[in-house]
C-alpha cells in the first residue's frame, strides 16, 4: 500500500483521523436530518466543504458518498506520490465498495416525486444514486481507464474491494489499483430501518457513549458515514518509479456464513474461516500478529462472535481494538477506513484505544485496548470486516 486517504467523522484527511482515533473520543452528534426519529444521533463527517474540496460544479454532480470517495482517492494518490500522467492509464484499476450507494439523492428525489410530481425529478438522479457511481466518479476524476467495478458486501464492502483490487494486481490485470469504500447513509430512511431492526444503540441520553464495542453494556451500533481509499501497486511498478512501499497487503481471506440475513453465524465460524485463509496466504501465524483491528460494531451478537473466532485463531492473549467507538459504523466504508487505521497503527507503532469501554464483556476474553493507545508489538496485524448476509473479510497487513 503506497497511499492512504480518509474522510470520516474523525476528520477529513489522514492526519486529523489519526489524531482523532488516538484520542479515543466519540464523534456522535444529533444531525438535523434525524430529528424526531426513534434514534436521532449518528457520527457524521465534520466541516466537509465539498465546494472548496471539489469545486462547485463537481459537487453539484455528485452524491455525498461519491464526494467522499473522490476526496479520499485524491488524498491517497497524492500520498503515494503517484503522477497519473506518468502511468499507463489503461493499467490503473478502480474498485470502490459501498453498502448503500447514493441514498441521499434517492431519498431526496423520491420525496420530490411524491410531493411535486414526475416532472420535477432531477435528470441527474440516476447518475448520482446508482451504486456504481462512486467508482465511476473516482475513475473519471483520476483518468483511470483500467478495470473498474463496485463491490457490495454490505459492511464488508470496503475491505472486500481492497482484497479484490490486490487480486487484480496479482493476476497481472493492472499495475495500480485505487481501492476502498464509501457510504453516506445517515438519512431518515436508513436510520428508521436500522432502528426497526433494533440494530442501533438507543442510548439517546448519552450519544457520545453509545458506540462501545466489547463493553458489557453495548446495545447496538451508531450509524456513521465516510470513505477510506488506498493505492495498491505491484512491486515492479513501485520500483520503476523509485518507490519502496512500507506497507504490504500480505493476505486476503473471505467467506460467507450462509446462515442468516442479519445474524452472524454462532461462534463466528465464518469469521474464523476468513481469518485463517488470510493468515495462510500471508504465511503467518498467531505469533506474527501484533493486534487485530476488529469489526467490533458494539452490537451484542457481533462482538462476542468475532471474539470467539479471534480466540480460536490467534489465542486469548490477542490484542484487539475497535475504532468504531470513535467513528461509529460507516457501513460499506468501514472496512477500508479500518484498513487504513491498521496501516497507521503499524507505521506509528501504536494501537488506538477502543472508546467508551467501561467494563469489557466477560465473554470477549481478549486483551481489549482501552483508555489510551498502546505500543504495538508486531509488524503485522489483521483487519476484520463483516456484513449483513454473512459476508466476512479479513486482511493481513504488514510493514517492512
Amino acid at each position: 500500500m503506497s497511499g492512504l486517504g480518509l474522510v470520516t467523522p474523525a476528520g477529513v484527511g489522514v492526519p486529523a483521523n489519526w489524531d482523532g482515533v488516538l484520542a479515543g473520543r466519540s464523534t456522535a452528534v444529533r444531525p438535523p436530518q434525524l430529528a424526531g426519529l426513534p434514534v436521532d444521533f449518528a457520527c457524521v463527517v465534520p466541516d466537509f466543504d465539498a465546494d472548496t474540496l471539489l469545486g462547485r460544479r463537481k459537487t453539484w454532480l455528485l452524491d455525498r458518498h461519491a464526494q467522499f470517495a473522490v476526496v479520499a482517492a485524491r488524498e491517497a494518490v497524492g500520498d503515494a506520490g503517484l503522477d497519473i500522467a506518468d502511468c499507463d492509464p489503461h493499467r490503473i484499476a478502480v474498485i470502490i465498495g459501498t453498502g448503500a450507494g447514493g441514498t441521499i439523492t434517492a431519498e431526496t428525489q423520491h420525496r420530490r416525486l411524491l410531493e411535486t410530481g414526475a416532472a420535477r425529478i432531477s435528470a441527474l438522479t440516476l447518475p448520482m444514486a446508482l451504486p456504481n457511481m462512486a467508482t465511476a466518479q473516482v475513475a473519471i476524476d483520476l483518468g483511470a481507464h483500467g478495470p473498474s467495478m463496485s463491490v457490495a458486501t454490505a459492511c464488508a464492502s470496503g475491505a472486500t474491494a481492497i482484497g479484490l483490487a490486490r487480486d487484480l494486481l496479482r493476476f497481472g490485470v493492472a499495475d495500480v489499483a485505487v481501492a476502498g469504500g464509501t457510504d453516506a447513509a445517515v438519512t431518515p430512511y436508513f436510520a428508521a430501518a436500522f432502528a426497526r431492526m433494533k440494530a442501533l444503540s438507543t442510548r439517546r441520553h448519552d450519544p457520545a457513549g453509545a458506540s462501545r464495542p466489547f463493553d458489557v453494556e453495548r446495545d447496538g451500533f451508531v450509524m456513521a458515514e465516510g470513505a477510506g481509499v488506498v493505492v495498491l501497486e505491484t512491486e515492479q511498478h513501485a520500483r520503476g518509479r523509485g518507490v519502496r512501499p512500507r506497507t504490504h497487503l500480505l493476505g486476503y481471506g473471505a467467506s460467507t456464513d450462509a446462515y442468516h440475513a442479519t445474524t452472524p453465524a454462532p461462534d463466528g465460524v465464518g469469521v474464523e474461516r476468513a481469518m485463517r485463509a488470510a493468515l495462510a496466504e500471508a504465511g503467518l501465524g498467531s505469533d506474527d500478529i501484533g493486534h487485530v483491528n476488529a469489526h467490533g460494531t458494539s452490537t451484542p451478537l457481533n462482538d462476542v462472535a468475532e471474539a470467539a473466532a479471534v480466540r480460536r485463531v490467534l489465542g486469548r492473549d490477542t490484542v484487539i481494538t475497535s475504532t468504531k467507538g470513535v467513528t461509529g459504523h460507516p457501513l460499506g466504508a468501514a472496512g477500508a477506513i479500518e484498513a487504513v487505521y491498521t496501516v497507521l497503527a503499524l507505521r506509528h507503532g501504536l494501537v488506538p484505544p477502543t472508546a467508551n469501554v467501561q467494563a469489557v464483556e466477560p465473554a470477549v476474553d481478549l486483551d481489549v485496548v482501552v483508555d489510551a493507545p498502546r505500543k504495538n508489538q508486531g509488524t503485522a496485524a489483521v483487519s476484520n470486516s463483516f456484513g449483513f448476509g454473512g459476508h466476512n473479510t479479513a486482511l493481513v497487513i504488514a510493514v517492512t
